[in-house]
């Protein structure tokens, strides 16, 4: 047994498992994890990893389509998945004592998935409109501009959604092979939290997994971005009636020694971050210094920012909706007079452990059910490829001083390093200029 409670062991086809017993309920959660991501695609196929986390849900010979959905309703339980730029999870709660119907599904589409040329098809039809009914919202238009600007040679430059010319595109066999390539043991973490037996669940899984084939290895992606020498900015013209700014800075990847020193910074600036896709915490930013600076001074309706964990650097990104009456250079003004007085190193002893004591309570909450710790186990190993970065979270967070607050806050914020984008609505005048 590992630390804080953790069975980890490796099947002989590179699974590694990971089983945590948590007696609070009679609940259990079992979770699939697999590296890969959009950071894993290539121009011609960006969208594969999203597109075939679809698939996943349309059935095997063993599970037909539609027939899951009422076993796992009929026992109570839910399921769901999400596919990221790192990284593409499913998930099952159940009652403890029918878990063992999520550790089979997960292993029959493993292997089994059918991937019907007409189920392919029709999902091309709800891939699409999935994209088209984001281009219809400007923060996301805003966002998928801002990336491509601020990333020019590495994948994180395209959404997760991928290209319309390559939704439209794209065959069935590349959906096929892209499952056959990366949905292997061996690139892949089964963890299991709840109601269980630990040695009993071990041998289910191992039961279920162990004649799953090892995959060939799969190459790791080495794309770095090179250096950012200006700022860089993008401006929309669109339909609307609402302007927004974004303001992007080229962060830390998760490894970065300085990466808990920046999420003190963002707890500070904007308000702490949840990098936990199953939070509900819903704290509030309204004591943060972007909030104070722009919207208790109506130049913004609101603001919001934050960091991503990522394997490779990724952008800390401030979101901005500017006030009618109000313009896009006003709000950005305000935004870097924030961004320049914590590279300056402006922040108070005070203001620094308030922001820490805030970043500590968010992940305590986000760690409480135990869905939330099968994310935390499954994310920290696909990741870091060690749980117990999840398991020292708050040590590491709390090793954190204002000295390294300051440099972090000095080496990120930088005009170099950004990459701002406007949205100006051509149904208003909110340009500034």
């Amino acid at each position: 047994m590992g630390t804080n409670g953790v069975l980890k062991t490796k099947l002989k086809n590179g699974l590694t498992v990971l089983i945590k017993e948590v007696h609070n309920a009679p609940v259990a959660t079992f979770w699939m994890w697999y590296r890969v991501g959009s950071r894993n695609e290539i121009p011609g196929l960006t969208g594969v990893s999203h597109w075939v986390e679809h698939m996943q849900f349309k059935g095997t010979p063993k599970y037909p389509s539609g027939v899951l959905d009422k076993m796992i309703s009929r026992e109570g339980g839910l399921w769901n998945a999400f596919t990221f730029i790192d990284w593409t999870t499913y998930y099952e709660v159940m009652p403890a004592n029918k878990i063992e119907l999520g550790i089979d599904l997960e292993a029959d589409r493993m292997l089994n998935s059918a991937f019907d040329p007409e189920e392919v098809a029709s999902e091309r039809t709800v891939i699409i409109s999935e994209r088209s009914g984001s281009e219809n919202s400007p923060v996301w238009l805003l966002y998928e501009e801002v990336l491509g600007a601020a990333f020019r040679v590495h994948p994180y430059r395209t959404e997760v959604l991928g290209e319309m010319i390559d939704l439209k595109t794209m065959t069935r066999d590349d959906l096929y092979h892209h499952y056959q390539r990366y949905y292997v043991p061996n690139n892949a973490t089964a963890v299991l939290v709840g109601d269980v037996d630990a040695g009993q669940a071990l041998k289910a899984i191992e039961e279920r997994f162990e004649s799953i084939p090892q995959g060939e290895d799969i190459p790791e992606v080495v794309r770095p971005e090179p250096p950012q020498y200006g700022e860089r900015r993008v401006r929309l013209n669109r339909e609307g009636q609402t302007a927004y700014v974004l303001a992007a800075y080229h962060g830390y990847e998760i490894k970065h020694p300085d990466f808990f020193a920046l999420a003190v910074a963002d707890s500070i600036l904007a308000g702490a971050t949840s990098i936990n896709l199953m939070s509900t915490s819903g704290t509030s930013n309204h004591t943060s210094r972007l909030y104070k600076a722009l919207v208790e001074t109506e130049l913004a309706a609101g603001v919001s920012g934050g960091m991503t964990a990522t394997i490779d650097p990724y952008l800390y990104t401030i979101l901005a909706t500017v006030r009618d009456g109000h313009t896009c250079q006003e709000v950005e003004d305000a935004l870097h007079a924030e961004t320049n007085r914590m590279a300056q190193g402006d922040i108070s002893k005070q203001e620094f452990e308030k922001a820490r004591k805030q970043a500590k309570a968010l992940f305590a909450y986000d760690s409480e059910s135990v869905s939330s710790q099968g994310f935390w186990l499954g994310f920290a190993e696909t990741l870091v490829g060690d749980y117990e970065w999840f398991d020292t979270f708050l040590d590491k967070l709390m090793a954190v001083t204002l000295d390294d607050v300051k440099r972090a806050s000095a080496d990120v914020f930088q005009p170099n390093r950004r990459t701002v984008g406007w949205y100006v609505p051509t149904g208003g005048s909110q340009e500034g200029e």
